[in-house]
């Protein structure tokens, strides 16, 4: 015959814990993504190391091309000259992204269609809006991130490089600390990854909704759509407004959230060229923003009808 403290330990242990982690589909689902495309941060990996062997190459040579930028009697084009190379890593991170973000988007959907994984994903617990938007973090926060962490650990790298090259030639690495501010650097690469991002998401939705309708050959059904509009206007109107959208949306985020000093000087010298509050009062930001949101769910409402290939 069992004891009352032994009735109640056995019903402890049978019911479940009130501090028992609740499931977290959204999470999980991310973790998902991040598990089955691993190029999302393999090939960012591979592009950071490329630029550190090539900075390795580089630095040969390196203490007399220095002491030729510090006989530059004009103290922006030293700074220009220095910040040179650890702008064009951060530049090519960010492009890295883009382009796996792209290609990312194209298949999210589609791949598991094709491989008739849909079938036992739909069988789980996970709503359609969460398995969609799970896939649309991947470019709009991770892939952001993932730039901005590596482009970090590069420059890191390049620094330390850059500064016993110096020493060993009988230079100061002080000469590259005093006209790169790397601190404020990395501010404004982060805040310019969160305004490309946003700016983007109408690209990315876009992309995820093709990879939901397609049968087959996703990136010609994304582009041929956009490239037939063109030609039409042109020769139906005489004009290319919807190219010069499609341009716009692609790199027209920089007028409105930076302040630069003139098309021809795109440089940031000081955090007071950084202009969020133009960015976000900007209509295009909004506007890009409520196309990407119909485009989501319009790919919401293909991914609950649409079968394996």
């Amino acid at each position: 015959m069992n004891s009352p403290s032994n009735t109640l330990a056995n019903s402890e242990l049978l019911a479940p814990s009130s501090s028992a982690t609740a499931p977290r589909p959204f999470y999980w689902s991310v973790l998902r993504e991040l598990w089955e495309n691993r190029s999302i941060y393999v090939a960012p990996l591979i592009v950071a190391a490329v630029q550190v062997f090539a900075l390795a190459i580089s630095t040969i040579g390196l203490a007399e091309r220095r002491r030729a930028v510090l006989l530059l009697d004009d103290p922006v084009k030293q700074q220009a000259a220095i910040e040179a190379t650890y702008d064009a890593a951060a530049m090519m991170m960010i492009f890295v992204v883009f382009i796996v973000g792209v290609f990312y988007c194209l298949d999210a959907l589609h791949g598991e269609r094709r491989d008739r994984s849909i079938l036992f994903w739909k069988s789980l617990p996970v709503s359609d809006l969460t398995t969609v938007l799970s896939k649309a973090i991947i470019p709009l926060a991770v892939l952001p991130v993932i730039a901005f962490a590596l482009t970090v650990c590069v420059q890191l790298i390049m620094l330390l490089m850059t500064s016993a090259n110096l020493l060993v030639h009988g230079m100061s690495p002080a000469t590259t600390w005093a006209h790169f501010p790397v601190f404020q650097n990395w501010l404004v690469m982060l805040y310019g990854l969160i305004a490309i991002a946003f700016w983007h998401a109408p690209i990315y939705g876009w992309l995820l909704l093709v990879s939901a309708w397609a049968r087959r050959a996703t990136f010609l059904w994304a582009v041929l759509p956009l490239i037939v509009i063109q030609i039409f206007e042109k020769i139906t109107f005489g004009t290319s407004y919807f190219g010069k959208m499609i341009q716009h949306r692609l790199m027209g985020f920089a007028p409105h959230a930076f302040g630069f000093h003139g098309e021809g000087h795109p440089t940031i010298d000081s955090l007071a060229q950084l202009t969020p509050g133009r960015y976000l009062g900007s209509a295009g930001l909004w506007l890009g923003l409520l196309i990407a949101a119909a485009f989501l769910s319009a790919t919401v409402r293909l991914r609950r009808y649409r079968g394996p290939l």
